[in-house]
């Protein structure tokens, strides 16, 4: 049989009914709440297809990954490749610094206003902490978003995941991007240009690489403050936040969880305004995986938002290396696994992201799982407050309730 026609049906029996769990498998198949229960499993219509995406399961050469040594192989292909095309990283940040600006009391939060050594070269970003009353440690989340002060209930309304979550008992670490600031009066204004690595220097990373390489640092420091678990540590963000969030918590493993609000999950070139009506997934552009290697940073002159590809715009970066070497974000997806994580699903991941996601369900049961995949929808791009609080949900079950 033909390796992709055998990995194919690999993926469909595991995206089959489960047999008789033994104690152990039980453990690996917790039940998510009642709430979100219908979320991790496809609509019939999706259930059994996997579209055009190819699998995970197949090495390279095409060789099929049959056991869950053989996917531990497979996992660090992918990560290899990925990191070759966006450029390596260079070593985390062992200890970042953390320079505490301000403390303040909010309900029965502490806030306190930061600048943490996270950036490329360790550059320094504003962050805001919020910590919760009574003894920890506490599961805690990174949120992600343009600004810091956004994700801690400061700046744009539906997207506090930071605020809500620090009520509900979580140490919540909100970053922004290393060149925006903290702006109170103006609250747009802090989000600040696009961030393409630092300024006036040769770019080695792509734009959404190096944001992951911050949020993972991000995590560092919430992993070794006294008062977090850091085996408890998830990742949010929403639509730009989305594509940030997905991207770190793919690539360092050290993420429990994490939630990507309407990020684009696929690579998508469908002429939006006609096929896809406000559903943005633009990765080509050069503030994500567009950007030519080498050339220098300038937020003055970024370029504009580009034309889809398929309207004759060229791809760039490593873009155009991902997708023209048949690559799609299904395979960062696949990363995740068994660490579970929800897409909250609006104009850019409808119903019909499920069979990219199939892709996911499926190595997570190769590798005895279940319910670690799920998608909410709404029909709007930005969330309203039945979709964050599926959000809320979804982090007190993993972080706080198992």
């Amino acid at each position: 049989m033909r390796p992709l026609l055998f990995v194919l049906n690999l993926a469909v029996l595991f995206l089959g009914e489960a047999n008789q769990l033994s104690a152990q498998e039980k453990a690996n198949k917790p039940k998510p709440p009642v709430e979100l229960a219908e979320f991790f499993h496809p609509p019939e219509k999706y259930r059994e297809e996997l579209g055009k995406f190819r699998s995970p399961l197949l090495f390279a050469d095409g060789t099929v990954v049959k056991t869950p040594e053989a996917w531990q192989k497979r996992r660090a292909e992918i990560l290899a490749t990925w990191h070759k095309a966006m450029g390596a990283w260079p070593p985390l940040v062992e200890k970042p610094r953390v320079e505490t600006s301000k403390t303040t009391k909010r309900e029965n939060l502490t806030q306190h206003q930061l600048r943490i050594g996270i950036a490329l070269g360790g550059d320094m970003v504003d962050a805001f902490l919020l910590v919760p009353e009574g003894k920890g440690p506490f599961p805690a989340v990174v949120v992600v978003y343009y600004d810091a002060q956004t994700g801690v209930g400061l700046g744009t309304k539906m997207r506090d995941y930071g605020w809500h979550l620090a009520k509900r008992g979580f140490v919540v670490l909100s970053i922004g991007k290393p060149n925006a600031t903290v702006n109170f009066e103006e609250s747009e204004k802090a989000k600040g240009k696009a961030y393409l690595g630092t300024a006036g220097k040769p770019v080695k990373l792509q734009p959404l690489s190096a944001l992951a390489y911050a949020a993972t640092n991000a995590h560092t420091v919430l992993a070794q403050r006294t008062e977090v678990n850091p085996e408890r540590i998830g990742i949010v963000g929403h639509s730009f936040g989305g594509k940030w969030a997905l991207m770190a918590s793919c690539l360092y493993d050290k993420f429990a969880c994490a939630v990507w609000s309407d990020p684009g999950i696929v690579f998508d070139e469908r002429n939006r305004r006609k096929e896809n009506p406000s559903g943005s997934v633009n990765y080509w552009d050069v503030w994500y995986l567009g950007f030519e290697l080498g050339k220098v940073a300038d937020p003055d002159n970024p370029g504009p938002f580009r034309k889809l590809p398929s309207e004759g715009q060229e791809r760039t970066g490593a873009y155009k290396t991902l997708v023209e070497g048949g690559h799609d974000l299904v395979e960062l997806h696949s990363l995740m696994a068994p660490r579970p994580f929800l897409v909250s699903g609006g104009t850019a991941d409808m119903l019909e992201r499920w069979p990219a996601l199939n892709h996911s369900i499926a190595v997570n049961r190769l590798l005895g799982y279940e319910n670690r995949v799920a998608m909410t929808n709404r029909e709007a791009h930005g969330p309203t407050e039945k979709d964050n609080e599926q959000v809320y949900q979804f982090f007190e079950w993993w972080l706080k309730q198992r």
